[in-house]
């Protein structure tokens, strides 16, 4: 009994651990914005390494205020030059003509609430509290860097009857270097290709190279119970062709920036369900620095030297990607990308759980009915497993007199009682622990299923039914935990009777721990738990009939048998 204790102890423990664990992580929300304190520049283009020989890095020294005011601004209507508008099916996007820097990008259809439907996601802002830009340019003499000033076309673009639209913008020197930079945006995708070609007209060849740059704010953040987006990681991440890392704000803060030079990476920035990343071209080393200062995120990626001679061109291109975590879209542009939708140690069961939801979403078109279904395929391959826990179980209910009488005779002496309990269980075949068995099997398919809902844009925002409009936050009138809560309670009426006393007040009060724990949690988590936890009873349900009949047949059995003994004995003598 003593075994059992802890087992019930530590489970309840393990419980409270994750769920702490869960909430508390180490990035936090931005505080508000305030516009009366400085903004410095964020880092310089011109520190930017090279691919065939990084530069020593400069001293990134600590910011001396840790509020968004800090962050650097480029607000469209204070700037020199005109800024061009480009509207596809999925987002607003706004490129400045000095450096055609992308400063701005919209997300259509992804409202930062559903409260307020108008206010939508931006990935790239020109405003403090939420700045970031992408920018591009050319280094090497005569150059077009981000500093640029570009002739253009049109001011405004907007996706038509065309697939796909192409802004150009066009520089030329004095001594005839004329640079052609070209942003492409398909339809239905977040992925923005820029090519920039030089096409040398000097009598001298140039030399340079070519490199993206994207700024983004970089905050230590604060979680909140009320937003499950803060409790996703949010800042730089960078795939160095084997494996991917999160590149940690305290670090970058020191200055301990990342520098490297290799072929087959990418880097981004990462915001719960969206990013903003530079995927260069493959099989090509580039120079990657990711560095922080200032509340500001700089990530820079440099390509190899080019020499053009005069009369030629060349070339240069890079891919990016401005939008939500679409896995789809994110493996088709990189394999390796969907690694930025952060699942963490249980990538291995979250990725097919995502996989089999996102199947059945095909067929029946609402997330909350995929995840009842889902809930249900899960029950049936542990059908088994669960069924020998519940049989065990069921079993200790029909003990539950024998194992009183024993309490009343050993009520003295717990040793003896345990010993009589651990003979009780051994004759019977009983295993008092299997009860136990159901939730630790179940545990890492919940810390799965919740890494899903918090991390897979799919479902940010996705209504069930009736009042539970978004699964990814919590239920707003707590009405699913409660259900959820009473659900726990029945199925604890249906397991036997802990019969140490500390050990059934525990078990009392865990569905009241239990609904307090999950009234926060995403409520398609909550609707996994409430579904697995009715089903769960009806298992019970049906088990605990079957071996009462069982019970009940052997009781009768043995009782025929010994009146068949009692009328032989008289013949016998």
């Amino acid at each position: 009994m003593d075994n059992q204790r802890l087992l019930t102890w530590g489970l309840f423990l393990m419980m409270a651990w994750f769920t702490y664990q869960t909430w508390q992580q180490d990035y936090r929300v931005p505080p508000p914005a305030t516009e009366t304190e400085a903004e410095p520049a964020p880092a310089a283009v011109d520190a930017l390494p090279t691919a065939d020989a990084p530069p020593a890095l400069p001293e990134v020294s600590a910011p001396a205020t840790e509020t968004p005011a800090a962050l650097p601004s480029t607000d469209p209507a204070e700037t020199d030059a005109p800024v061009i508008s480009v509207t596809t099916d999925v987002f607003d996007v706004k490129i400045d003509t000095r450096g055609g820097t992308i400063i701005e990008a919209t997300m259509l259809g992804y409202p930062v609430s559903k409260e307020n439907p108008d206010l939508l996601v931006q990935t790239l802002s020109p405003t403090a509290a939420n700045y970031g830009l992408l920018r591009t340019g050319l280094r090497g003499g005569v150059v077009a860097d981000h500093t640029a000033l570009y002739d253009f076309a049109a001011e405004t673009y907007t996706l038509g009857g065309d697939d796909t639209i192409v802004v150009p913008l066009s520089w030329v020197s004095d001594e005839g270097l004329r640079v052609e930079k070209r942003l492409t945006f398909t339809r239905g995708s977040y992925q923005v290709d820029v090519e920039q070609t030089v096409r040398n007209g000097s009598q001298a060849p140039w030399t340079g190279d070519f490199y993206v740059q994207l700024l983004r704010r970089h905050f230590e953040q604060e979680r909140s119970m009320f937003n499950v987006e803060s409790y996703s990681f949010d800042g730089p991440i960078i795939y160095d062709g084997e494996s991917s890392d999160k590149l940690d704000r305290g670090d970058l803060v020191k200055g301990e920036t990342y520098n490297a030079s290799i072929a087959n990476a990418w880097v981004a920035s990462i915001q719960s369900h969206f990013l903003n990343a530079i995927v260069p071209v493959r099989d090509v080393p580039h120079a990657y620095r990711v560095e922080s200062a200032n509340n500001t995120m700089v990530a820079s990626v440099v390509s190899p030297k080019q020499t053009v001679a005069p009369g030629e061109s060349h070339t240069f291109q890079t891919r990016t990607f401005i939008g939500p975590k679409l896995q789809a879209q994110l493996e088709e542009l990189d394999p390796k990308l969907k690694l930025t939708v952060d699942y963490g140690i249980l990538t291995i069961l979250s990725q097919p759980m995502f996989w089999l939801l996102s199947l059945a979403f095909s067929y029946v078109a609402n997330w909350g009915v995929a995840i009842i279904l889902i809930t249900i395929l899960i029950k049936l391959v542990f059908y088994k497993l669960t069924e020998s826990s519940g049989r065990s179980m069921a079993k200790m209910r029909t003990l539950q007199p024998r194992m009183q009488a024993l309490q009343e005779r050993y009520k003295d002496d717990r040793q003896a009682l345990s010993q009589a309990m651990m003979d009780l269980y051994k004759r019977e075949k009983v295993n008092p622990v299997a009860g136990c068995l159901p939730i630790l099997v179940q545990m890492p398919f919940f810390l799965a299923f919740y890494w899903v809902l918090v991390e897979s844009v799919e479902m940010r925002q996705a209504p069930f039914a009736l009042w539970l409009t978004d699964l990814s936050s919590r239920d707003p009138y707590f009405i699913l935990p409660l259900i959820m809560g009473a659900a726990m309670l029945i199925q604890q009426k249906l397991n036997p009777a802990p019969t140490d006393p500390v050990q059934a007040r525990v078990m009392q009060i865990m569905p009241i721990v239990f609904t307090g724990f999950f009234a926060f949690f995403p409520s398609g988590l909550v609707l996994y738990w409430a579904t697995n936890t009715l089903l769960s009873i009806a298992q019970q349900w049906k088990i605990n009939r079957v071996v009462e009949a069982e019970a009940k047949a052997e009781k009768t059995k043995g009782i025929k048998s010994g009146k068949g003994r009692k009328n032989k004995a008289p013949n016998d003598d």
